[in-house]
């Protein structure tokens, strides 16, 4: 019988918890995570959100723990990566899954809005990973998984998410470039319109998200688990060749 695709292994997910019950992009990394044999810290600023995943995942036998923190603050994410490292002596993936969006053109963008989205979806990523990389180095490389979107491609109304969504990208380049000869590999999964709890609780009527199903070359509807899957392939030693690549998980929306 086959090992468990991330045997022994030691991810943190953040954003691991979901909005509302149910199954938003970085509970379904980390379920899956934790189904394929890796322990996991589970970050979150809702210390209820994080313990729902972690209920799921101890009911189903995995391993993990809730670890309760704001990634925009640099002693946070440094005291994130220590707590996985003591906790169990390793870091080998990083899933940066946190973000926000709000729906503004330029000249509608007030600017403390556009500072704290930048700072939620860029910088974030950037102090999780400036503290998890030499983690990962340590124990000779690692897997970072950042989530960007195909708003950073086809921005539509959301200036100031796509903006922030395309420097997701170049920063995952960045690293890819960076940090390859040390064994980290660093790629980018870019969600189309997926149905998560975050998107349900900013109150999506039946009619649009009907819409966005047909919008699709494939004509269903995306989940988190979609984009959860995706992770777990890049994350796993399956994508050891892989770095530094942008993931479409969109059910072919780009090509129509």
């Amino acid at each position: 019988m086959a090992s468990p695709r991330l045997d022994g292994k030691v991810a943190i997910v953040t954003g691991a918890g979901s909005q509302n019950t149910g199954i938003g992009n970085g509970r379904a990394a980390a379920i899956l995570f934790a189904r394929e044999g890796a322990r996991v810290l589970l970050a979150d600023r809702r210390a209820e959100a994080a313990h729902e995943t972690l209920e799921t995942i101890r009911g189903e036998g995995g391993e993990a723990e809730v670890y309760v923190g704001d990634v925009t603050v640099e002693s946070d994410c440094e005291a994130m990566v220590r707590a996985a490292t003591d906790r169990w002596g390793r870091l080998d993936i990083l899933d940066n899954n946190v973000g926000i969006g709000f729906r503004h053109t330029i000249p509608e963008s007030p600017l403390e809005e556009w500072e704290r989205i930048l700072r939620v979806n860029i910088t974030g990523m950037m102090l999780a990973s400036k503290h998890a990389i030499p983690a990962m180095v340590a124990n000779g490389g690692g897997s970072i998984i950042n989530i960007s979107s195909i708003a950073a491609m086809r921005p539509r109304g959301l200036a100031a998410y796509a903006t922030t969504k395309g420097a997701v990208i170049s920063f995952t380049r960045a690293l890819a470039a960076d940090h390859g000869r040390e064994g980290i590999r660093a790629n980018c999964i870019a969600p189309g319109p997926v149905y998560t709890p975050m998107v349900a609780n900013a109150g999506m009527r039946d009619e649009v998200r009907e819409r966005r199903r047909r919008s699709s070359a494939l004509g269903i509807e995306g989940t988190g688990w979609d984009v959860g899957y995706a992770a777990l392939f890049l994350a796993s030693d399956e994508g050891r060749y892989i770095s530094g690549v942008v993931l479409p998980v969109d059910g072919g929306v780009l090509v129509r």
